[in-house]
């Protein structure tokens, strides 16, 4: 069966349909709002930490290797959703949490950026964070969290081995430039597996997700 006629035969389903399109209404509202909530947070007072991991590790720019690790991840999801519906619907709602919860720790948890820290030069996530460099969206680590959300999302062996890898590493390299404390490295897979659990939760609510698995 080709990859259009496995979109056509699920697109048909119309739970599915109106699933994916209040996914992708959410994320677009979501992506809107995320400017003004980073421009806020950005100047309000928070705390800094004496992270002792970070007290260690001399401040190196990781921009580049970062960039390639997560794009390259996210290249490969893409590839992998585009041929399972399933996958990048459970994919969606996933990140749809991701970054609801990441807004209201954020917001609990008003840190300050960490001593010797390095700005992360992105083009692609930068576009969501407007022309300044945001420093305090901190606790927890989006970029590690995604990458295991992605991890989690997966199905081939060696796909998740791949980004498992590159989520580690990606976590350390953050630490490296000194973006984020430890504490919000640590808690993104946690809190990643918190997003996908819910979500395939939400999309079992209405048998979507566990129907196309059987």
């Amino acid at each position: 069966m080709t990859i259009s006629s496995i979109w056509r035969k699920t697109w048909q389903n119309k739970s599915y349909k109106n699933t994916m399109i209040s996914g992708i209404v959410a994320l677009c509202a979501i992506s809107a709002f995320l400017n003004h909530f980073f421009q806020a947070i950005e100047v309000r007072e928070g705390i800094e930490i004496n992270d002792l991991i970070l007290s260690v590790l001399p401040a190196k720019d990781c921009s580049v290797a970062i960039f390639i690790l997560i794009w390259s991840s996210v290249a490969l999801a893409t590839i992998r959703f585009v041929k399972n519906p399933m996958l990048f619907i459970l994919f969606l709602w996933s990140y749809v949490a991701l970054c609801i919860t990441r807004i209201i720790t954020i917001s609990l948890v008003p840190l300050d950026a960490p001593a010797g820290l390095i700005p992360l030069r992105d083009p692609l996530s930068n576009y969501f964070y407007g022309q300044v460099f945001i420093t305090k969206d901190l606790f927890y680590s989006g970029h590690t969290a995604s990458l295991f959300l992605i991890f989690l999302c997966l199905e081939k062996k060696n796909d998740k081995l791949i980004v498992l890898f590159a989520t580690g590493l990606v976590g350390l390299l953050l630490l490296i430039q000194h973006v984020h404390y430890s504490m919000d490295v640590l808690a993104a897979p946690f809190f990643a597996y918190f997003n996908v659990y819910y979500a395939r939760k939400f999309l079992q609510s209405g048998r979507l997700y566990e129907n196309q698995q059987k």
